[in-house]
């Protein structure tokens, strides 16, 4: 490995364990009757009994630890009493800062039993993640990751949300590159070795388009159809990336 960069993935692949830890304990605890508070007091909880702090905590005026995105919210949705119920999906992201490094990673959690079109939507979002992270070595183009992801998910009859995007992270919560998850292979810049970015398609099961409540946060889906989104920071090589928030 280039020594230029491997103190920064050896910074970031403990940050980003310490993230994956956070959603391991989330885990434990889903179920219908919890709250969303909850989740955002284990994930506290847990990242700071790991010396780190949780990056989204006062970002830009953000009031949480975690975000909590509930069935038709795409993303940034605020912890708050709200009580999850049998079949309810959630997506929960969180970000630990440690050592001066950050690791940005969500999943989806199921709550009870969900419905067929919901389990779909969550493995084809995954899927879609995992296919565009299989491709990412030195001298891609950005436009191949969205393309891979565009067209995994639109085959299955499914939609990219395109106000959102993927970004480069390091020292800084949000750096250049933007990833975007749709797109045409070939265009946009190249990646390189040492880039660290995070790749995390929003999907969902209507249209696309979304907006934002007057919270200033809690984005949804225009036409409130179900929403999923998983993501994972990576580090890029010259013959592949690692993932440096897999589950522990």
């Amino acid at each position: 490995m280039d020594k230029d960069y491997k103190e920064a993935f050896e910074k970031t692949r403990i940050a980003g364990s310490v993230a994956a830890g956070a959603l391991d304990e989330v885990n434990n605890i889903i179920k219908p009757g919890v709250s969303t508070n909850e989740i955002d007091r284990v994930c506290y909880e847990y990242i700071n009994d790991h010396k780190a702090y949780s990056a989204p905590l006062f970002y830009r005026g953000f009031p949480k630890s975690c975000c909590t995105s509930v069935n038709h919210v795409v993303c940034h949705g605020i912890p708050s009493d709200k009580i999850l119920k049998d079949g309810d999906i959630v997506n929960v992201d969180v970000t630990a800062f440690k050592e001066g490094w950050h690791g940005d990673t969500s999943r989806m959690f199921k709550v009870g039993n969900i419905s067929v079109k919901a389990e779909k939507l969550i493995k084809t979002t995954y899927d879609s993640m995992m296919k565009a992270i299989g491709i990412v070595k030195s001298g891609i183009n950005l436009g191949d990751i969205g393309s891979i992801i565009q067209n995994h998910v639109e085959a299955q009859g499914f939609s990219v949300v395109q106000d959102f995007c993927g970004h480069g992270i390091g020292q800084r919560f949000h750096r250049e590159p933007n990833i975007l998850h749709y797109g045409e292979k070939g265009t946009g810049d190249k990646i390189q070795s040492g880039m660290i970015v995070t790749i995390e398609p929003m999907i969902n099961l209507g249209n696309y388009e979304t907006k934002t409540l007057n919270d200033g946060w809690t984005a949804v889906t225009k036409d409130k159809s179900l929403s999923a989104q998983f993501e994972h920071t990576i580090g890029v090589t010259n013959n592949g990336c690692e993932i440096f928030t897999l589950p522990n």
